[in-house]
């Protein structure tokens, strides 16, 4: 019988914590202000430590990402950065310097490593390296096709090995482009990446000699070159699954609760499935549920071999959903729920609800607006402030005992 890998979730803030253990995460990846790749995350110590007591309590494991390039002045931090993980109590740390490798294993012998996909695994012979370092598991660089990744399976049947099925790609090798660093100052591995593989390009012929600078006429297919689609593993999960993988990681530390409670749900809803009949295992309602997330739109990438033409959008840097997110739900009793805004709704529009744990569809049309804080009837209500709302149960066609707290909504644009 084939062991159903764990699903592990990014958590950007407390709230992603809550809702990644809602919807079924076996385990979440954190990190920390100037400690990993998210140099500007917006969680603070406290609120990592909560989350790991709530994920801790729910049976779930976390992993504290401290996967910085090290400089000599971030040595210099470490004895605040051992307190810090004294602190927190992490399962695991990711790490990807091996200077910060050694560190770990000399201040916390017996913590478990994971090495960072920044470290750009592709071989078994790299994932030997880091398993006589010291690694305990080995997240493989997303240039690693399914093919090869079975050739490393084999070769490494005793380390852990982890592999990305869903979210953003880097057009360079994942945090090793100097675009961002160069034009912008902003370090890609430090989480500070302006994206500018996202930016739309005119091209310029420069005459040296006169100054003269002749822009060439581009159409709108050709300005977006580097703007890679989103990576998005689901219908191809089977096949993942048989190659034995020990961990499947969503990438979006910087996503936002409702991207990460979506992703998770579709995927451990996916997993689920294939656990229960492997044989009859069909992706199409679980891909239909990713389709309605913003998107630059989905690629397998690597996942054949080399990646095509097919793994780029050249037409947009935008999302290509017809949906958006329209709030969480943060308060219920027996009367009513309340819905925290992430977009503007209006009256009249339908919103509808991702059931933790099922897939029961919970739809509700909002026959008015009723702000939460005032109880006045507005036509519409824009999000910001933790904006609210107040949804009757009276309203719902569906039995809606099954929303709690975290339970997420979304609503066509």
């Amino acid at each position: 019988m084939i062991k159903i890998p764990e699903l592990l979730a990014p958590a950007g803030t407390l709230d992603a914590f809550k809702t990644a253990i809602l919807y079924g995460a076996d385990a979440i990846y954190a990190g920390l202000p100037g400690f990993s790749m998210r140099a500007r995350a917006k969680i603070t110590t406290d609120e990592v430590r909560a989350g790991i007591e709530l994920a801790h309590g729910a049976g779930r494991k976390v992993y504290l990402a401290f996967n910085l390039f090290a400089h000599e002045r971030d040595f210099e931090n470490m004895p605040r950065v051992a307190d810090t993980i004294k602190y927190l109590r992490p399962d695991a740390l990711i790490v990807s310097d091996p200077g910060v490798m050694m560190w770990v294993r000399e201040h916390f012998p017996d913590m478990p490593i994971h090495v960072s996909t920044q470290a750009n695994i592709c071989s078994a012979a790299s994932v030997r390296f880091w398993q006589s370092a010291g690694a305990h598991l080995c997240v493989l660089a997303r240039e690693v096709s399914h093919d090869e990744f079975k050739v490393i399976r084999e070769k490494c049947p005793d380390v852990g090995l982890e592999i990305f099925v869903h979210g953003a790609m880097c057009m360079s090798y994942s945090g090793r482009c100097l675009l961002s660093n160069f034009i912008t100052g902003r370090p890609a591995n430090r989480g500070a990446c302006a994206q500018l593989c996202r930016w739309k390009y005119d091209v310029i012929l420069r005459e040296h000699d006169t100054g003269i600078e002749m822009p060439i006429d581009e159409d709108e297919r050709g300005a977006y070159i580097m703007n890679a689609r989103d990576l998005c593993l689901m219908p191809r999960l089977a096949q993942v699954i048989e190659s034995r993988p020990d961990s499947l990681k969503i990438e979006g530390r910087n996503r936002s609760e409702y991207y990460v409670g979506a992703v998770v749900h579709a995927y451990r809803a996916a997993l689920d499935a294939y656990a229960r009949a492997p044989d009859d295992f069909d992706p199409a309602p679980y891909m239909a549920e990713l389709n309605r997330l913003e998107t630059r739109g989905y690629t397998t990438a690597f996942f054949d071999g080399p990646a095509g033409p097919d793994a780029h959008n050249y037409e947009t840097g935008r999302s290509t959903s017809q949906y958006h997110a329209a709030g969480v739900v943060t308060a219920v009793d027996a009367e009513k729920i309340t819905l925290e805004l992430r977009n503007e709704l209006r009256r009249h529009d339908t919103i509808n609800f991702i059931v933790p744990h099922s897939d029961t569809d919970i739809s509700v049309r909002l026959e008015r607006i009723i702000n939460a804080a005032s109880g006045n009837e507005l036509p519409k209500m824009s999000a910001g402030q933790h904006n609210s709302l107040i949804i009757p149960r009276a309203w719902f066609r569906d039995a809606s005992d099954a929303l709690v707290p975290y339970t997420l909504a979304y609503s066509h644009k």
